[in-house]
């Protein structure tokens, strides 16, 4: 006896029937199996059947077994071994081009995938040029090329007295401009200040563009005292965070701009955001896994350090109940790579970012279940939240009509990071030699094994561009 199809599945035509495969041909390219399928609905047991690059069917679990011989021209059976939709990062520094011996995007998407990340969204910067304009842009989509094992899109910039390239940007495909409020700590990508910000929002505003926005307000940091952790920490306060988003806040609600918080660190930003949504103030916020998992209390070293930077354990819990809420919708890398050089010079003058770009899921993992999440949350902020931030419905989640971008994952399996063995171009990352619980097991975009061979992946725009 065959399971009921759940919701959220469907069946596909038969063969020889509009829209079905050609009579003798197998129905799918691909039928993936599995106990544990995350879907928007649920974890069920499932099969995701895959035809030309898309997910056709989602099946149950054993009805191929009821279906003619061959239809399908290869079955995964994972058993026990869940099956996730491919993460969505929408916050990666590639550094290509100018910047490729610091990451660039045959190492970032190779390592995207080995970590089961299939979309990855690239940063303006820390590349040569920016991505300030569309000439920058198209250098940057050309140094992308044929390059790519995951698909990848692109972010533009906001900087002083580049407010007509905005609206360029985003008919190129862009999908939205991102700014500091504070020094970047490149001087080809200078910060905004109060007015140059309300000027970029009022403009985007006019086309319905999205600004995202390091928020740190720059009147409040200073220099560290001194070399250790505990006097950088204290030259980046909390407050300076707070006091940033809240204007970001203010001028988003004054303009009915689009605006988006990355990186949170500091918990003490989600009453602003709370309340601001209450205003319905059309912003949203993101966390990253370092802030989720690391604290003040155990950095050890320059591979630790990042811009907001790492706090204390009772702020990390802080953003565990600001997931929960929903004030924080997703959880993206910032993966951030630097040479080991730059990383060495101590806490002031060493490069801050953080390299994790194919931990992210276990190193979530890990942490979430601890506390009682499963799977499913994780896939939502990992990749269904994600997806949505930038507009892309087809990517994100499991479901018919979506790409077959799928992760076999092991949420029980166990392994010690080695980051000599990492797919990032440089082996420095703050999770070498910690145990994780989650391995990924395998990765497919549109329904193609990813990170192996020749790159597959494809350059994305922004819903409706070509």
């Amino acid at each position: 006896m065959t399971e009921p199809l759940a919701p959220g599945t469907a069946e596909v035509p038969a063969p020889g029937t509009p829209g079905g495969p050609l009579p003798g041909e197998p129905e799918f390219d691909l039928v993936v199996r599995s106990r544990r399928v995350v879907t928007p609905e649920g974890v069920r047991p499932l099969a995701v059947a895959v035809r030309d690059g898309k997910i056709a069917a989602l099946l149950p679990h054993d009805s191929l077994e009821h279906r003619r011989e061959g239809a399908a021209r290869e079955t995964v059976d994972l058993g026990e071994v869940a099956l996730l939709p491919g993460l969505v990062d929408t916050h990666v520094h590639v550094n290509e081009p100018g910047r490729t011996h610091w990451e660039g995007f045959a190492s970032a998407t190779r390592a995207a995938a080995a970590g089961g990340v299939t979309t990855v969204v690239d940063m303006p910067l820390n590349a040569l040029p920016p991505t300030v304009s569309v000439a920058a842009l198209e250098i940057k989509r050309q140094a992308a090329a044929g390059r790519c094992h995951v698909d990848v899109g692109f972010w533009g910039g906001a900087v002083p007295g580049n407010e007509g390239e905005l609206e360029p940007l985003h008919r190129a495909g862009v999908f939205g401009v991102k700014c500091f409020l504070s020094p970047s700590g490149l001087d080809e990508f200078p910060a905004l200040d109060r007015a140059g910000l309300r000027e970029a929002l009022r403009t985007l505003a006019s086309f319905d563009g999205l600004m995202i926005v390091h928020a740190e307000d720059p009147a409040l940091l200073t220099e560290p005292p001194g070399p250790a952790y505990r006097d950088f920490l204290a030259s980046r306060t909390a407050e300076a965070e707070r006091r940033a988003v809240a204007q970001v806040v203010e001028l988003a609600a004054e303009t009915g701009a689009r605006a988006h918080i990355v990186h949170v660190s500091s918990a003490s930003c989600l009453d602003v955001l709370r309340a601001a949504r209450r205003d319905g103030v059309r912003i949203s916020a993101e966390t990253c896994p370092h802030y989720l998992t690391l604290t003040a209390e155990e950095v050890s070293g320059p591979a630790y350090k990042c811009c907001p930077p790492i706090r204390e354990a009772a702020n990390r819990d802080g953003l565990w109940r600001g997931l929960a809420d929903g004030l924080l919708m997703g959880v993206v890398s910032d993966h951030s790579p630097s040479p080991p050089d730059l990383k060495a010079p101590g806490f002031a003058a060493a490069w801050g970012g953080i390299s994790s770009l194919q931990l992210g899921l276990p190193v979530v993992w890990t942490s979430a279940r601890e506390r009682g999440h499963g799977l499913s949350e994780v896939a939502r902020w990992m990749a269904e939240g994600p997806a949505a931030l930038v507009g892309l419905p087809y990517k994100g989640a499991i479901r018919p009509g979506a790409d077959a971008d799928l992760v076999a994952f092991d949420p029980e399996g166990r392994f010690t990071v080695d980051a000599a063995a990492l797919h990032h171009r440089h082996p420095v990352t703050p999770y070498d030699g910690r145990t994780l619980t989650g391995v990924v097991v395998r990765t497919w975009l549109r329904g193609r094994p990813a990170g192996g061979g020749a790159p597959r992946g494809r350059l994305l725009a922004r819903e409706g561009i070509g």
